[in-house]
């Protein structure tokens, strides 16, 4: 059986194959000399694709620690303030 922790990795692989597929989109585009402003509005999509799957993965670690802190500490060696800077470090 799967664990909500599997179905969290799924959904947070879904979102970075997403954004794979748009940054090679961003690629071909300016391979191919598209308009700037198509251009941007992919490269945009990109961004914001990879800012949710970043969200998402601090998000997990975060409803992890509260879960089981001492467990999430011990496998990831995690703090509070070390999550509370990964999540910084996106905005």
């Amino acid at each position: 059986m799967k664990t909500p922790d599997d179905a969290a990795r799924r959904r947070i692989v879904n979102r970075l194959r997403r954004a794979r597929g748009q940054l090679d989109g961003v690629i071909t585009a300016v391979e191919t000399q598209a308009d700037c402003r198509d251009v941007l509005t992919q490269l945009a999509a990109v961004t914001h694709a990879l800012n949710r799957a970043g969200f998402s993965i601090v998000s997990t670690a975060m409803e992890e620690c509260l879960a089981d802190p001492g467990a999430t500490q011990e496998r990831e060696g995690l703090t509070t303030a070390e999550l509370e800077k990964l999540f910084l470090s996106l905005a």
